[in-house]
């Protein structure tokens, strides 16, 4: 069973989520469970017009929502409240065994905080309301994978950030995830942090004094790891098959090769949680939500990628 949260309800997320639920065999909907309100998915519904009944067709966690349906497209801090509790909820689920992954439609972040919930997004409250100290985000793609030191901070924190021991813990975890997808023996490059890997301390000296070090304690441990390789070619050569996954040092380094090459297709994964969740690689597309027209292909991968987890979970 996995469970699927809406996001924010004035977002593109209910209507994907319908329509990814409505082209379902079957035998995937008994396995399926819906967290949202259910008179903005009925709204969304009456949009996409795909016939699927709600909570008849498909379970339903229905979550009300003051005003609902509430206006497509619109900021509304009614909306963010929303987003979290259909979250908390899922995660509740999940803890009671009760589902074997979470995948997320999108939520916006603005209207989350303006709701009181002071997180950066998905990653951040999953964290907490899981009682992790932190977790990581992958980026997965039929021809690249990446997993992010750091997502939504600043630069300078991020580079704060890229010590020795947290970019070993980065490359562990992302290990860990690939050997548990059916990896048997993962091939990980590690992305430099300075233009050329600061050029031997030309452009800064944290490629030799901090990932260097991460880079050979994951050999020690018998993880095959490599770099820290300039991130002006490293992405590439992942690219072409010669790595499984690269591990970035902040957002925008692993976030615009992903979104060059696999804009349509990335799922978001969580990792050192308790708990499994995916998610689509978009955002809320206030700019199109109610009208139908929103793709719900990624939405579809990440549903896909849950399964792969909520089957290969041992407890």
């Amino acid at each position: 069973m996995i469970g699927i949260t809406i996001g924010d309800p004035a977002g593109v997320g209910p209507e994907i989520t319908v329509r990814a639920v409505a082209a379902m065999a079957a035998e995937e909907r008994a396995r399926t469970r819906i967290f949202g309100c259910r008179k903005t998915l009925e709204a969304a519904e009456a949009v996409v017009k795909t016939g699927l009944r709600i909570g008849t067709d498909v379970a339903l966690t229905d979550l009300p929502v003051a005003g609902a349906p509430l206006p497509f497209g619109r900021e509304d801090a009614r909306a963010g409240d929303a987003a979290f509790r259909f979250v908390a909820a899922a995660v509740r689920a999940a803890e009671a065994g009760e589902i074997g992954c979470i995948v997320t439609a999108p939520l916006n972040k603005a209207t989350l905080n303006a709701a009181g919930h002071h997180y950066d997004g998905h990653t951040g409250m999953l964290a907490a309301l899981t009682g992790q100290r932190k977790a990581w985000m992958i980026l997965a793609s039929d021809r690249l994978t990446v997993i992010h030191n750091s997502t939504h901070v600043s630069l300078r924190d991020a580079i704060a950030r890229a010590t020795a021991d947290s970019v070993f813990e980065t490359i562990r975890m992302g290990h860990a995830h690939l050997r548990r997808l059916g990896h048997d023996a993962p091939r990980i490059a590690v992305a430099g942090l300075n233009p050329h890997c600061g050029e031997g301390g030309l452009f800064g000296t944290e490629d030799e004094t901090e990932l260097a070090p991460a880079v050979r304690r994951a050999r020690a441990a018998g993880i095959d790891a490599q770099g820290p390789i300039p991130g002006d070619t490293v992405f590439h050569r992942a690219h072409a098959g010669q790595f499984d996954l690269v591990v970035a040092q902040y957002h925008d380094q692993g976030h615009i090769p992903i979104k060059l090459v696999a804009f349509d297709t990335a799922v978001n994964v969580s990792l050192g949680l308790p708990i499994d969740r995916t998610s689509v690689d978009h955002g809320t597309a206030f700019d199109i939500a109610g009208r139908g027209v929103a793709d719900h292909g990624n939405m579809e991968k990440a549903i896909a990628y849950a399964r792969r987890l909520a089957a290969g979970r041992t407890g």
